[in-house]
């Protein structure tokens, strides 16, 4: 088990916003990794009314669970590495895997037999060091529907100014943007 803060930006892109960043900073199409993201939360939303988000990530072969808090300055990530047995025991039997995260939804009063997986999303997602952060690349699939962003990931919020000047360089507007759990659960309540 292992935390850390969590301070990133995010900016959702047009394709060809997208197509132009990819270009802007020469990553091929081979330099993109597949992730996949299962979300879970209670059927009354529980984590999510708490600001929480919980995942388990399929990423180079290993599956990580990360159970993210709302903190004054980013969101506090609490990660751990779980087995593909731990995983499919949740998925198909409602064994919630034993470790940290377990004790800490338990903590927020988060009832763990009650969670429950709402679905998956896929992303392509690229890496690159960039002005005192991580800047990534996402092209995420779910619900039959297809979005792109730039996440900007640093150690502290001074550097913010960094991203805003590379959107205002390649002339992309500044957006408001949720998660991607918060945008999967929007998609996802369009359609009940």
């Amino acid at each position: 088990m292992w935390e850390q803060l969590e301070i990133e930006y995010k900016n959702l892109l047009t394709k060809a916003e997208f197509k132009k960043l990819q270009s802007f900073f020469s990553i091929c199409n081979d330099e993109f990794l597949t992730q996949e993201n299962d979300y879970f939360d209670t059927p009354e939303f529980a984590l999510k009314k708490m600001g929480c988000a919980l995942r388990i990530r399929y990423k180079s072969g290993t599956y990580e669970m990360t159970l993210k808090e709302p903190r004054e300055v980013g969101l506090l990530e609490t990660n751990e590495m779980i087995k593909e047995r731990e995983r499919i025991l949740f998925l198909k039997e409602n064994i919630f895997p034993s470790g940290s995260i377990k004790n800490k939804l338990k903590q927020l009063g988060i009832p763990v037999e009650k969670v429950v997986h709402f679905g998956t999303l896929k992303t392509l997602r690229a890496e690159i060091p960039y002005a005192g952060g991580l800047l990534v690349l996402d092209k995420s699939y779910y619900l039959n529907k297809e979005d792109f962003e730039v996440e900007y990931e640093v150690d502290d919020p001074k550097y913010v100014e960094n991203f805003h000047k590379l959107l205002e360089t390649l002339q992309i507007p500044q957006r408001k943007t949720d998660n991607k759990v918060q945008r999967f659960y929007k998609e996802m309540i369009k359609r009940v």
